[in-house]
């Protein structure tokens, strides 16, 4: 999941303005809801960005059960944090089983790769070094 690549794939949507304002307030669940009526849910991903600045971006995805997201390694460090569902998540030489609730951090560089075992959400959040 190339997250800071300049291109978007065509199958996602156009990306949107920066989302970049003082405060911001989500409402994940409603969130969720939307993005498995879009269109790209057909291919057994639909991700939003909820915040990017230029160190910082959030973002909320949604895979179907069976779905794998090939191995990636971002510029930044990451954290994954599952909404809901049940993801298998190689990184660093080890295996995270994830469920509801769970938290994996990553430093920068780390490959990483992951199958959803079923119906999940979860955010992303990538964490550029200063300049």
């Amino acid at each position: 999941m190339t997250l800071d690549s300049a291109a978007e794939p065509a199958h996602r949507r156009p990306r949107a303005a920066p989302v970049e304002r003082a405060c911001l307030e989500f409402d994940l669940g409603s969130e969720v809801d939307r993005l498995r009526h879009e269109t790209t849910w057909l291919t057994g991903r639909s991700a939003k960005t909820l915040l990017k600045h230029d160190d910082l971006r959030v973002v909320l995805t949604v895979l179907q059960a069976r779905t794998r997201i090939a191995e990636d390694t971002t510029a930044g460090r990451i954290s994954i944090h599952l909404l809901s569902g049940h993801i298998r998540l190689n990184a660093s030489g080890r295996v995270f089983d994830l469920r509801p609730g769970s938290l994996v951090a990553l430093d920068q560089g780390s490959a990483h790769d992951m199958e959803a075992l079923e119906e999940s959400a979860f955010l992303i959040t990538i964490a550029w070094p200063g300049p």
